[in-house]
């Protein structure tokens, strides 16, 4: 293949992967990848390597058609204009050289080896100030060019409530622009991050150009909902589930923290529904500080056919003196 014919190669739809048309606004852009991500996300599709292919042109798409100056490289050149060290001005240049060229005006005798030999022609003719080849290869107007730090990469990450509270280390897998393979980067979440919180990862984002430096990676963590515990701003709550002689007689129970395990003193007559409160025992906060712990009692009835229960029973509704709905109203 010759050298100068990489203009009219043909280029994957940026668009189409994304499934926007080519005037989408930024907006429209981010949530069509925000649905995409999710559904083609590795670690919703284990073992599926045709997602994960998509998942790798989603987030390229998303790359370049998010970041301004991309998108209007893109546009213009298709996806050579994205090639590090690309040389705008030079290959319009070279693009109105062939447009000349195909309409009958072009220099006298000349053509595209001429182009790039120095010949074609004797008349003296100014011709172009650029190589080809050192355009191709990243080289060209690289004298006096300022280095330019590369883009920021965007992505997210679903993390357990646990995880999201104490940190933890996470290793991400996603195609890196201007490389073949996927790339792998560690990705340290620090404790007490919130769901929609961004963490950002100094310089480990798209290469920069001319010696600048890496651009970030940006991630948006998400929290997966627990079981048992949900967070309020810094504080937790916890659905606590206690026997019905707990909370008859009062007991002492396991409550899990952070820092461990510790025994929270039910009061004896407790009802359901009653919240107990851990100081200091909820998620970290800025300074240093931790939010509470609030237990929300949820007495638990036995399971099963219990014949032997059926006697207390009768004698415990018979301790009832009034109605335990009769306030109830709306």
């Amino acid at each position: 293949m010759r050298a100068y014919e990489w203009l009219d190669m043909a280029d994957r739809d940026l668009y189409a992967t994304l499934g926007v048309p080519k005037d989408a606004a930024p907006d429209v852009i981010k949530k069509s990848y925000r649905k995409l991500a999710k559904e083609l996300h590795p670690d919703r599709n284990p073992g599926d390597k045709k997602s994960e292919e998509r998942f790798k042109d989603v987030a390229f798409a998303y790359d370049v058609l998010s970041d301004a100056r991309k998108r209007g490289l893109f546009d213009e050149f298709g996806e050579a204009g994205l090639r590090e060290g690309f040389d705008p001005d030079a290959a319009r240049q070279m693009q109105a050289y062939q447009r000349a060229a195909s309409s009958g005006r072009g220099r006298r005798g000349g053509g595209f080896e001429d182009l790039f030999s120095g010949g074609g022609g004797g008349d003296g003719g100014g011709g172009f100030s650029f190589d080809l080849e050192e355009l191709l290869s990243g080289r060209a107007g690289k004298r006096g060019r300022r280095p330019s730090k590369g883009s920021d990469l965007e992505s997210e990450l679903t993390v357990t409530l646990g995880d999201a509270l104490r940190g933890t280390e996470q290793a991400l897998t996603f195609k890196m622009p201007g490389t073949d393979g996927p790339t792998t980067v560690r990705a340290r979440i620090p404790a007490g991050v919130a769901d929609g919180n961004k963490v950002r990862l100094r310089g480990q984002g798209a290469p920069g150009t001319g010696g600048g430096p890496a651009g970030d990676i940006v991630l948006t963590v998400h929290v997966a909902a627990h079981g048992f515990f949900r967070r309020e701003g810094d504080d937790l709550h916890l659905e606590l589930p206690i026997t019905l002689a707990e909370a008859f007689r009062g007991a002492k129970v396991r409550v899990p923290t952070l820092e461990g395990d510790v025994q929270l003193r039910i009061p004896a007559r407790t009802q359901g529904g009653a919240t107990l409160r851990l100081r200091g025992k909820g998620a970290p906060a800025r300074g240093g500080e931790r939010g509470d712990l609030y237990a929300h009692v949820q007495i638990r009835l036995p399971e099963g056919e219990l014949p032997d229960v059926e006697a207390a029973i009768d004698a415990l509704e018979a301790g009832y003196t009034a109605d335990v709905r009769e306030k109830l109203s709306l």
